[in-house]
């Protein structure tokens, strides 16, 4: 029997669960996760290799309507990913249910040139009738292909991943066996640096930082990984409140980044943390391009 292999776009608005759903598919965290909106800036990958065919998922930024260079190159990413693929993973929050939102972006689908899957994710905390009428909604935009899920805990990811072995085309394996990401180890700290301080500060500062893993170097001994990382903020205030009171706030987000670095590095690591301010850095090219959102 001949390999298979395909891509899998998952879309929806900000905060409906992309990010928890390609975690749980490849079955460990290579996208940062948080209640904000908009936690996800560039395109993540995950890939699901099993002995007969390999799955790769983009997970895309939540579309919304750009207000600077950074929100102007995330939806930029968000539409890239529409291109090429064997089928399309639109998500929605079935507690909510189908918001005008979701209707604009159901009626662009509806010019896709390959398969949509509908996605009614956390059906888990979703009563009967949000379900129902989600799915209403839904079959009303035009899309029959309807199913209900739970990124959280995992229920209906198994038949989730049978349906999509479907859409799959004869082709390589494009990724190691071994491989769940393409994204670079330096670049998946740096994340996991932001979705702690986006877990612990407040409302105002979040979407104005950004993170840049300076330098990454190994010990000698090889038992001890060093990190130098900066957080980049806009106002003067933002930084105050980024390092908090005698430096608190900034040793916590040091303290619980660095538990799960560790975890993906395998080793203990020493995590030093920096604040900066850069001015608009969300409109400037060249500090984006620092980041990582090219």
């Amino acid at each position: 029997m001949a390999y298979k292999s395909g891509f899998f776009s998952l879309i929806g608005c900000p905060n409906v669960g992309k990010s928890t759903l390609i975690n749980a598919l490849v079955g460990q965290k290579i996208s940062i996760v948080t209640d904000r909106a908009q936690t996800t800036r560039n395109r993540i990958t995950g890939v699901v290799t099993r002995d007969e065919y390999q799955m790769i998922f983009l997970d895309t930024p939540g579309m919304t309507v750009p207000k600077n260079r950074l929100g102007e190159y995330m939806q930029k990413t968000a539409d890239d990913c529409l291109m090429d693929v064997e089928a399309i993973l639109f998500l929605v929050d079935a507690r909510k249910g189908v918001m005008d939102r979701d209707k604009q972006i159901l009626s662009r689908l509806k010019k896709a040139r390959c398969p949509v899957v509908v996605l009614l994710n956390k059906c888990d905390i979703s009563t009967k009738l949000q379900l129902d009428e989600a799915r209403q909604a839904v079959e009303a935009a035009g899309f029959d292909n309807i199913h209900p899920i739970s990124a959280f805990t995992g229920k209906g990811l198994q038949e989730l991943e049978e349906l999509l072995q479907n859409y799959l085309v004869e082709g390589p394996q494009y990724f190691p066996p071994d491989m769940v990401t393409d994204q670079p180890e330096r670049l998946i700290c740096a994340e996991m640096i932001r979705e702690k301080a986006l877990e612990l500060l407040k409302d105002e500062v979040p979407h104005g930082i950004g993170v840049s893993m300076d330098k990454m170097q190994l010990r000698e001994d090889k038992q001890l990984m060093d990190c130098y990382a900066t957080i980049l903020c806009e106002r003067e205030s933002h930084k105050g409140i980024i390092i908090g009171k005698g430096g608190a706030m900034l040793k916590k987000i040091g303290s619980e980044a660095r538990k799960d670095m560790e975890w993906l590095l395998g080793m203990r690591v020493n995590l030093q943390l920096w604040v900066k301010i850069k001015d608009d850095w969300r409109n400037r090219q060249s500090v984006l391009n620092e980041l990582g959102y090219e």
